[in-house]
């Protein structure tokens, strides 16, 4: 998954400290995590400033984990579980030196307003990220430009599925945003080539429930050769290779409007109907091609906006009767029969408990989770650890057949916290949130042993780690591929007038290579 795709407008603000490790119920914790921050960002600033170190561990030492734990107590321990993945083993390796080092960073532009710059992808030679009214692509090595495709306006929304000759999808608006307007309609749909840098087509439609006006967009997927886009004013689909519309958007008479869909495997829509005060929600499993329902499934009542997890297996989330009481979107998962439309289980979700989020107004969106193995993978919520000071937590998942929970769990180790990035074949590749006086890693989990083997861990240098964790991930993108780890943002804002807010970054690699 990892992640990635979504709206744009702006994210509320992560309550101070969310994300991190050493949270939860310990306020001595936060406050301790808080006062060190603060010492080391000002000693650096008195020095100087802050420069990221590109160094790493040099020493040949690589990964003592192979094949099992972390080999570490702090980085986290196996796991338990048995048998072998259902989906089989994955692509990922662990490298003989798992130290890495930082590639590059990319400063954040300047902005006068808030500003989404969702959208970042990898492919065998550039890192791609949305810039300001451009998309742009970099060297996995150095950072350096490799190319630019300019855009009207800004990108408001962005796919996070790749075709098979990398080509995404994206949305954006028809012009620049200037003094007197800082807000441009998202009307725009384009097709992508991630790897020759260039803006294939673009098309904007016109819907009969808008006259003559374009239908504003406010999401954008790709599933095979088909992109979709939805919104408030309906749904569209276009063929990625030239852009023609293979269906139009709509809204009925009773209302009902395509908010959304979600992509990759398959095409499935999340309609709504019904009034603002009492909505009805349906998960649709689309013919990519003509847009006809294959199979419906109604959402419970008190379900104002659904989540797609995945297309296939089918699994969506959902606040109903908004009882998840933590903004994170979820109350329950629903494991759908995508041919029938017929629930198979539903899952709930204790806010107290787990951790996942997906922003309730956005279609596919959701991040920190993953599936596979016919499971779903979910991080607890932080707690209390072995140590003296700082918080743990552990990924566990649920059967998606029965609805139950299941043996498997793998422990982050003490201090440091754990969420799911997305799956490798049958192993989940999961990113640890590191403590004050250390680098994050980035594992492999065995789909069928649960145990973990680490394929990379950060420098623990003060100005590298305040870097890293200047990005949560529940409010940034996170890749991993190949040795690589990507960490960008996904909306700026105009800088504040405090100090410790000069040395700000939009992306930054590390690597094993």
């Amino acid at each position: 998954m990892q992640p990635g795709a979504q709206q744009q407008y702006p994210y509320p603000p992560p309550p101070q400290g969310a994300g991190g490790s050493g949270g939860g119920g310990k306020k001595l914790t936060r406050q301790m995590q808080i006062i060190i921050a603060a010492s080391v960002a000002v000693v650096l600033i008195i020095g100087g400033g802050i420069l990221l170190a590109s160094s790493g561990d040099d020493s040949g030492q690589g990964n003592e984990a192979k094949g099992g734990s972390s080999g570490s107590t702090e980085g986290g321990t196996g796991g338990t579980g048995g048998g072998k993945a259902a989906d089989g083993a994955g692509k990922e390796q662990a490298p003989g030196n798992t130290r890495s080092k930082v590639a590059f960073q990319l400063p954040t532009p300047e902005v006068t307003d808030v500003t989404t710059v969702n959208g970042s992808w990898i492919t065998d030679t550039a890192y791609v990220k949305t810039g300001i009214n451009e998309i742009v692509g970099y060297d996995l090595n150095k950072g350096t430009q490799l190319w630019s495709i300019p855009l009207p306006g800004q990108v408001c929304a962005a796919s996070q599925h790749v075709s098979k000759d990398n080509k995404t999808a994206v949305a954006f608006a028809a012009a620049k945003t200037t003094a007197d307007k800082n807000y441009q309609q998202c009307t725009e749909i384009g097709a992508i080539d991630l790897a020759g840098g260039k803006l294939l087509w673009s098309k904007s439609v016109k819907g009969s429930n808008v006259g003559d006006e374009k239908v504003r967009f406010s999401e954008v997927t790709l599933s095979g050769e088909t992109i979709a886009a939805g919104g408030t004013d309906g749904g569209a689909a276009f063929d990625l290779a030239d852009g023609s519309i293979r269906w139009k958007p709509e809204v009925s008479a009773e209302g009902c409007y395509d908010m959304g869909y979600g992509g990759g495997a398959g095409l499935v829509a999340a309609r709504k109907c019904g009034s603002y005060d009492d909505p009805q929600v349906s998960i649709q499993n689309l013919n990519p091609v003509t847009g006809a329902p294959v199979s419906t499934f109604q959402m419970p009542t008190g379900v104002e906006y659904a989540s797609i997890v995945s297309t296939n297996p089918l699994v969506v989330a959902a606040d109903v009767g908004d009882t998840a009481g933590d903004g994170s979107g979820i109350s329950d998962f629903f494991s759908i029969d995508a041919k029938t439309g017929k629930l198979i289980a539903k899952i709930p979700a204790d806010a107290d408990k787990y951790a996942a989020k997906c922003r309730s107004t956005e279609v596919e969106s959701c991040q920190m989770l993953a599936v596979g193995n016919g499971r779903l993978y979910l991080p607890t919520e932080e707690h209390e650890g072995g140590g003296e000071y700082g918080d743990t937590n552990e990924i566990v998942s649920f059967d998606l057949a029965t609805g139950k929970g299941t043996p498997d769990r793998a422990d982050a180790g003490d201090r440091y916290t754990m969420v799911p990035l997305r799956m490798d074949g049958g192993n989940i590749i999961a990113y640890k949130r590191p403590p004050y006086d250390k680098g994050g890693q980035i594992v492999s989990i065995d789909g069928g042993t649960f145990k973990q083997t680490v394929l990379m861990e950060n420098p623990a240098d003060e100005a590298v780690r305040d870097a890293e964790t200047g990005f949560l991930p529940d409010y940034a993108e996170l890749l991993y591929q190949d040795g690589r780890f990507f960490m960008s943002d996904t909306t700026l804002s105009k800088p504040s007038n405090s100090s410790l807010d000069e040395r700000s970054y939009l992306a930054v690699s590390f690597t094993t290579k």
